[in-house]
Order: C-alpha cells, then structure tokens, then sequence
C-alpha cells in the first residue's frame, strides 16, 4: 500500500495543515484500499497561492528566458518517459482505466508536450508592427507575457494527460501553477510532483494539490489567483464561470461532450464500427470525447446496428490489470450506479436494448463494474442521447439524409468531439464543415496535438494544445515608441 502523509506546497514536500484529512484510495476493481493520502484544506491552499504569488512577483521564473524554460519543461518529459510503465499501471489501479488505455496514453503524453515544446520554439514572444498610417509614424511592440497566478484544476478520468495539458503550457509561458487534482488520483499525481520536482523549476513555481469539491471553490475564488483552466462537468465549469466573471478572472474551461459519429451511407461498416470500439468507447466510456451518438443511415441501419452489437459483446470485461481486458470498472462506486441509472432510463424511454442492460457483470459484483450495453430505435431528443452518460453505453439513431444526420449532430447543448466516416474523404470533409464542434475526425483518424482542442457550446471556452494552448496563457501589452 503507498502512503503519501505529505503535500507538494511551493516546491516542498511539507505536511498537511490538517494532518487529520486523509484519503484512503479505493482500487475500482474490487474496492480494496491501495493507498492513502494527505489531502488539502483552505489553509493549504493559502501557502501554496502565497508560494505561487511570492515566486511570480518577484522570483526568476517569469523573467526567465523562454529557451530556459523550454528546457525545463523537455527535461520533466524526459523524466516522464523513463517512468511511464509505472505511470501507466499506477493510473489503472487508481481509475479502473485498462491497461491498453493507460499504456497506449503514455506515448500520448510525449506528443502533447513535444506540440507545446515546438509551439515555444517558434512562438513570437515579442514583435514589432510597422505603423499602417502615415498620420501616426509609430511602431507598435506587441509583447506576449505571463499572466500570473493560474489555477489548473483537473478531473480524475484521463489525470495526467489533463495535468500536463494545462501544466506545460502554463509554466513554459512563465506563469506559476497550483495544480488541484481529484482525490481519487492522489497517488498518481503525487508521482507527478515528484517529476516536477526533479524538474528543475525554481521555489514556489508549482504546487500539487488533492483536495474536494469545497476546497476547490476556495481555490479558484482566491484573490491571489489570476487564471483558472478548468476541464471537467458543464455544471461545475458555469460554476467556475460565473466566479470569474465576478472577480474578472481570465478563464479556460474544457467541459463535458456528447458527441455524434455519422457514419454516411457510404461507409465501409466494418471499419468504421472497428474505429468506434475505440473512438466511442476509450477509457471505459468515461471520456469527454466519446462518440457515443452513433448515426447510422436508416438504408443501412440494422446493419450498423448488428456490426455493433457484434462488436460491444466481444469486449473484455474485467480487471483493468489484466492484459486482455478491454472495459475496466468505473471509477467510483457512484459514478457505477449513475451508468446503471441510465441504462434504466433508455429502457424506461422507450429505446431497443440491443445488448447488455443495468446489471453487473457476472462474477464482477465485488468491483464497480457496468455491463457495455448498446441501445438502437433512439430519438435524439431521448435523455441518454442528449446528456453525458460517461460510461459505456452507446445509442444509434437513424437519420434519413445528410442535412438530416447534420442536423442532429447538432442538436445538442454540447459541441466538443465528433467524427465522420465515409468512403468518400472530399464529402467527408464537407460534412465535417458542417458539424458544430470543437474537433471532428475522418474516418477515425486520432486527434492532433498541434492543433487547437477545446469545445463550443456548453463544451467549454477557450482551447488546448499547440500555439493555442500557449496563447491561452498570455497576457498582450502594447507599447508604442
């Protein structure tokens, strides 16, 4: 069992103000306690807010030259990659994540951060504008500096893509970082502290901290702090929002999606039902840009319906550990029974269960397991197409034409992830044109780095990854000479 009694405050590793707030760390595959951790109170958020404050104001980092800063940052990848099958198992036990997902995510990571690495190379951190008017003979010095203070504040299903995601871009602009992580991944992001320790950065640049839902309000409504990036649930980011917008605190949000695959009627099924077994159902169903809308053409709807049953039934549920295991627990046993709740509701609605159903999976009733269960004669008006089930349940709709399958994609308070699969790549492209949402994929190409990523609607404001992500953590000032 890993026991962690002390928090990363400012660059330290020091003991909890409430030394009495311990979490001890439920495996989800059988509900066995694998570790405990200290977690942090509003006192603790107070010293790591002064660190943070203390070494923006007046230590080196912000003032540090960006190739400086680069380097720091590709030394904590490095030390990252060297770790990764630790990483990688570390994450499986704590979330219910399996194995192949925790894995294949850990060359993920590297790409992540080597988009930022060279967006930092090739960012133009100051530039001079030649005036445009005769009348005004005055050249503009548009300079691209920290903001200051930034509160990250992550969710516990993919933890330390979404860290880094938020981290990397944060400190190679020159801001420092509190960093508040979801109890449940205390162990995982304690193993993050310690890279960002060995890291090289200066005293008081980062702080990682554990802590609830009422911890990390008192954060992120810190008068010390300048930036809040946020990705979790749609209601806690109008939360957040609506804190910032009172203080008028600059603030990303990366929040919750309820995507659509259109599979065109001239999609090779196969294919695109092999692309969705990861695209729709990756970490277990519990992610954000899951395709779990599957709209299928009513010429060959049975087909794409018969294609998926297929394919749900023959996935590996069971321990996340275990090497052919494709769909682990969910993560908590709340968020198992919310997944059955629903599965109930699309029965109760009216919709075809094709396979699977609200019960546990036979001989898997000591852990938080769900059954994958795929529902078909949907309405997209239906709760289970139009709210976040973060599980691994998917529906199939039928449309009757291409503006039809356009318009539902659409039709959803969410905008964050999409995909189209068609034979045809030009009327694919088009299609995706149409489709409002902050990413969409062709025929099951995997999302870029180097691009922006981010949502419309109530998926999020603002965007992640590549120049964009660092743009995100920017403050402009213009002076004229």
């Amino acid at each position: 069992m890993i026991i962690n009694d002390e928090l990363y405050i400012g660059g330290t590793w020091t003991a909890p103000s409430d030394p009495t707030l311990t979490l001890d760390i439920q495996a989800p595959h059988d509900r066995s306690v694998i570790g405990r951790a200290a977690q942090a109170a509003p006192a603790d958020v107070d010293r790591a807010v002064a660190a943070a404050r203390a070494a923006f104001d007046h230590g080196p980092w912000p003032k540090t030259a960006p190739a400086e800063r680069i380097a720091v940052l590709r030394r904590l990848n490095a030390l990252r990659e060297k770790r990764a099958e630790e990483i990688a198992a570390l994450i499986s036990a704590e979330n219910g994540s399996a194995g192949w997902f925790t894995r294949a995510g850990q060359p993920g990571l590297t790409r992540q951060a080597n988009a930022y690495l060279k967006a930092a190379e090739e960012f133009g951190w100051e530039e001079t504008l030649e005036p445009s008017d005769e009348a005004l003979p005055f050249r503009s010095v548009v300079r691209r500096e920290p903001i200051g203070v930034v509160a990250a504040v992550i969710p516990w299903n993919s933890p330390f893509s979404a860290a880094l995601a938020k981290l990397i871009p944060a400190l190679l602009v020159g801001n420092t970082v509190v960093l508040k992580t979801s109890p449940e991944n205390s162990l995982s992001m304690n193993l993050l502290a310690e890279l960002l320790d060995a890291s090289g950065l200066p005293e008081g640049v980062v702080s990682v901290l554990h802590a609830d839902r009422e911890t990390s309000e008192y954060l992120v409504s810190h008068p010390g702090v300048d930036k809040i990036s946020f990705t979790g649930s749609t209601r806690a980011g109008r939360r957040i929002a609506s804190i910032a917008g009172q203080q008028l605190k600059r603030v990303s949000l990366e929040l919750g999606g309820k995507s659509a695959a259109i599979l065109l009627e001239d999609a090779d099924v196969p294919q695109a039902v092999a692309g969705l077994k990861f695209a729709s159902l990756l970490n277990n169903g519990e992610a954000c840009i899951a395709q779990t809308r599957i709209l299928a053409p009513r010429s060959r709807y049975e087909e794409v319906v018969g294609a998926l049953k297929e394919m749900v039934e023959s996935l590996k549920v069971g321990d996340p550990a275990d090497e052919d295991t494709f769909i682990g627990p969910m993560i908590r046993p709340d968020q198992q029974q919310r997944v059955r709740d629903y599965i109930r509701l699309g029965i109760d609605e009216g919709a075809r269960l094709v396979t699977g159903g609200p019960h546990v999976p036979a001989g898997l009733e000591g852990g938080n397991y769900v059954t994958p269960t795929l529902f078909a004669d949907v309405d997209n008006r239906m709760r289970i197409a139009q709210e976040e089930i973060f599980g691994p349940v998917l529906v199939v709709i039928a449309y009757e034409d291409e503006d039809d399958a356009v318009r539902m994609a659409n039709d959803s308070q969410y905008g964050l992830s999409g995909g189209v699969w068609s034979g045809d790549e030009t009327r694919a492209l088009s299609v995706a044109r149409r489709v409002r949402t902050g990413t969409v994929t062709v025929n099951g190409t995997p999302i870029g780095f180097d691009g922006p990523f981010g949502g419309f609607k109530a998926s999020g404001i603002g965007r992640e990854y590549g120049a964009t992500g660092l743009a995100t953590y920017v403050e402009y000032k213009t002076i004229t000479a």
